[in-house]
């Protein structure tokens, strides 16, 4: 079963943002690759919007089924789970979903619409970024994606690299919602958002002491900076 947190998905449409002169609406914040129970409970103490949990086993963040029983025992309700998987097999994604309240899957590899679609549960769909036509033909390419996640492209890596690609590419009709990603520490955070006017962030590297552990006042930091945007 999802784990119980009202929503299914913390991304939101760019066009859901207010015109000037009306309240702006909150920006979504996901923590990435968390490892330990200790880092979860005190990221939802900092208000994130959902936590991911990385089942990759070439990753330095990679949990197992059971480490992630545990991350997630320790959220309150109303903190989205979000399991990454990286050109997983059907049958380990569906195991891992047997064993682990997840709310929405994020396909960080070369996975296909058809594929991602398969699993009763929403999905993300990152999308490494060279030049503005990958953001323009991946509304195309991923129709029943719930968001996109762009992310800054590497020849060897699917992720988790803490580089950063252009927000300039990023355009401001596209009507799917996505989320920003790539290189996002608490020192760039404020400029990534007003370049791209994103309502959505996602966060990892930028926020460690150590590949996994999560580091408390940069999280702090991460989030009074996401928090204080108009």
């Amino acid at each position: 079963m999802p784990h119980f947190n009202g929503g299914t998905s913390f991304a939101t449409n760019r066009t859901d943002r207010p015109k000037k002169g009306k309240q702006m609406k909150t920006i979504r914040i996901k923590i990435c690759g968390i490892t330990r129970p200790e880092d979860a409970r005190k990221a939802a103490e900092l208000d994130v919007d959902a936590i991911g949990l990385v089942f990759y086993a070439a990753s330095k963040r990679a949990v197992t089924p059971e480490q992630a029983k545990k991350i997630v025992a320790a959220l309150p309700p109303f903190v989205s789970v979000v399991a990454l998987f990286v050109n997983e097999t059907a049958e380990t994604i569906r195991e891992t979903l047997r064993q682990v309240p997840i709310d929405i899957i994020q396909f960080h590899g070369d996975e296909d619409d058809e594929f991602c679609r398969q699993f009763d549960r929403p999905y993300l769909k990152a999308i490494r970024v060279q030049s503005a036509s990958d953001i323009e033909t991946a509304q195309t390419r991923f129709p029943n994606a719930r968001a996109l996640l762009f992310d800054a492209y590497h020849p060897n890596e699917y992720g988790g690299t803490g580089l950063s690609f252009d927000w300039t590419l990023l355009p401001d009709h596209l009507t799917k919602p996505w989320i920003l990603a790539g290189g996002l520490t608490p020192q760039n955070i404020a400029a990534a958002i007003q370049t791209s006017n994103a309502v959505a962030v996602d966060v990892s590297g930028g926020v460690e002491s150590a590949g996994g552990i999560k580091d408390e006042a940069k999280m702090a930091t991460f989030i009074q900076a996401v928090r204080a945007i108009r």
